[in-house]
């Protein structure tokens, strides 16, 4: 008796379990069938909320940046072209001297005294031929009136053409002697900026003597390299025209402008890049040799582009677009191609220029969604304003 009411008791309380359970879990397949019921993705929710701006028409520079060498176009080691000792130093360390300018004076006195021989000769050898041209005419008027023969006037016309000859070989003689006496005077072959100097007054100096450097400054050159894969787009800008180039100072945003002068002709095959070089007029003297600077090509200027900031361009395995917002409030997609980019934006392809283009907030978007643009301003021009002088006061 005691065992059959322990059995009742025990399936009673199995039958409560299994009904409690039961009403527990009866819900749940209700609720994900109404929520399955016509709902897509992202309803339910409202518009998102974005930052738009419209797409700018502006001249769009391309350039290609590099590192460059300041670089004289010419620079001259002045030796001396005879043996001698320096009588006068006409200039100065660090002088500007002009072409032609007197620098150094050598001893001339060995040079002058065989220059003043020379010229002696030279005149004694004249009169030597005045004198035997008078004989060989009056010989010539002996001959017409038969008092002379032949023979004799032949022996004077030798004789006039061999004082002749010496007397041209003494006056090339003594110009050679006059173009040695010459370097006794050193002069300044070129404009220039004159660099240290390394002799003084009665220092003997020689063939192998350095007397100081000229260094042209004005204009002047900067000297570097660009990978091989512009070269193309380098060399059309060439035959189109000007190439200008701009140098910056490390550290400075102030340009300054020159002209691409030069094109190597043949492309380094180690490192892949053409040495190029571009001419500057360095009349303030802002360019010196030696120094780096870095250099900005402009190779081509595309006209009236479309450009819109780098990040509102999606690029992923559909292809590069970016969001706008249609006239019914929605996200469309606009393909583009994204031709130059330049810091913070990039001209493009594939608009019409009157889009409002989504550049915050695209994150959450899909094409058809529908979208509410943020009251204000696009926050760049924000960021523009707090650089203002007056943002900044």
């Amino acid at each position: 008796m005691k065992k059959s009411t322990l059995g009742v008791l025990v399936a009673a309380a199995i039958a409560a379990g299994a009904g409690a359970w039961h009403f527990s879990r009866a819900p749940e397949p209700e609720q994900h069938a109404a929520a399955g019921q016509g709902k897509g993705p992202g309803e339910g929710r409202g518009p998102t909320t974005v930052n738009v701006v419209a797409p700018k028409r502006q001249d769009v520079p391309i350039r290609l940046q590099a590192n460059g060498t300041v670089s004289p176009i010419s620079t001259v080691d002045l030796h001396p072209q005879t043996t001698s000792t320096i009588v006068k130093v006409h200039v100065k360390e660090g002088d500007f001297v002009k072409e032609g300018q007197l620098m150094f004076s050598l001893d001339s006195r060995s040079e002058s005294a065989n220059l003043q021989k020379a010229q002696a000769e030279v005149a004694r050898d004249r009169a030597t031929l005045a004198d035997l041209e008078r004989q060989y005419k009056r010989s010539v008027e002996l001959l017409s009136q038969k008092f002379i023969a032949q023979g004799a006037v032949d022996t004077l016309k030798s004789q006039v053409d061999a004082a002749r000859a010496e007397l041209e070989a003494n006056i090339a003689a003594a110009r050679a002697i006059e173009v040695g006496q010459s370097y006794t005077t050193i002069r300044a072959p070129m404009a220039g900026r004159v660099g240290g100097i390394n002799v003084y007054p009665g220092s003997l100096v020689q063939l192998s003597t350095s007397l100081t450097t000229i260094t042209q400054l004005d204009p002047i050159n900067v000297a570097f390299t660009v990978p091989e894969t512009n070269l193309a787009a380098l060399l059309d800008a060439q035959r189109a025209g000007k190439v200008p180039v701009q140098v910056f100072h490390r550290g400075s945003t102030t340009p300054i402008e020159g002209q691409l002068s030069f094109i190597d002709n043949t492309v380094d095959p180690q490192a892949g890049v053409i040495r190029v070089k571009a001419q500057f007029s360095n009349r303030d003297t802002r360019l010196w040799p030696g120094q780096y600077v870095n250099t900005e090509v402009t190779v081509e200027t595309l006209r009236d582009a479309l450009v819109v900031p780098q990040n509102a361009i999606i690029t992923n395995s559909r292809g590069t677009f970016v969001y706008t917002v249609g006239p019914d409030s929605t996200a469309r997609v606009a393909n583009v191609e994204r031709v130059h980019a330049f810091g913070p934006d990039a001209a493009v392809r594939g608009l019409a220029g009157n889009e409002r283009v989504i550049v915050e907030g695209k994150q959450n978007l899909r094409p058809g969604g529908k979208v509410r643009v943020a009251e204000g301003r696009h926050p760049d021009a924000r960021l523009a304003e707090q650089g203002s002088p007056k943002g900044m006061e």
